[in-house]
């Protein structure tokens, strides 16, 4: 076993930079790789949409553009790919670029409610084997100008690391006042459906 009751092979392959996805799988006790795909995400998004398909689809394509990239590189893997749309009225959001742009994102979701789409799938050999789409939903406070300023102050950079500009597991839960859905898939990574395919496919042996 190279993990927590986790078969040696097929090895498994997390087609991501994110840090907070490898968190999360490294939490539930996996052994695995991390890989950056290097795909480039805003001209895939503005392809898909131009092209009618909706966040879930688009969310999809992304992910297992991802995962087809590494699972290129290393057929014998399991390879996961995620990827997660933020979607707000008829708008996506994007992981803001710099503090202004958070700044214009926190005030539009301020007082609105909110949904990550959030998809993730794994690839053999360059084939899909499972997928699977989230949808949780988040209802941000009404924040005025000051509350803002004041938590871009607090939590600097970091504003640019997730889509919405906040992340829930650390101040950014102060936004809010309602939250429904996992938590790993609120974080960019649906955890309880990904490790009950594991072990339909003799991944996970618990």
């Amino acid at each position: 076993m190279n993990g927590l009751l986790q078969a040696e092979a097929p090895p498994l392959v997390l087609a991501s930079g994110s840090a907070t996805r490898a968190a999360l799988l490294r939490a539930a006790g996996l052994a695995f790789e991390t890989a950056a795909p290097g795909v480039d995400e805003a001209a895939i998004k503005e392809s898909a949409r131009a092209d009618g398909l909706d966040p879930a689809e688009c969310a999809l394509l992304l992910a297992e553009l991802k995962a087809r990239r590494i699972s290129e590189r290393q057929p014998g893997a399991l390879v996961i790919g995620a990827d997660q749309i933020l979607v707000c009225g008829e708008r996506w959001f994007d992981k803001p670029t710099d503090r202004a742009a958070a700044r214009e994102q926190l005030r539009a979701l301020a007082g609105q409610r909110h949904t990550l789409v959030t998809a993730i799938l794994c690839l053999r050999g360059g084939v899909r084997v499972w997928q699977h789409v989230a949808t949780p939903r988040l209802v941000m406070r009404a924040l005025s100008d000051v509350a803002i300023d004041a938590y871009l102050d607090a939590v600097g950079e970091a504003v640019t690391r997730s889509v919405g500009a906040y992340q829930v597991e650390g101040l950014g839960i102060r936004l809010f006042s309602a939250i429904e859905g996992e938590h790993g898939a609120i974080l960019g990574l649906p955890l309880l459906p990904l490790l009950g395919f594991l072990r339909q496919h003799g991944v996970l042996t618990d």
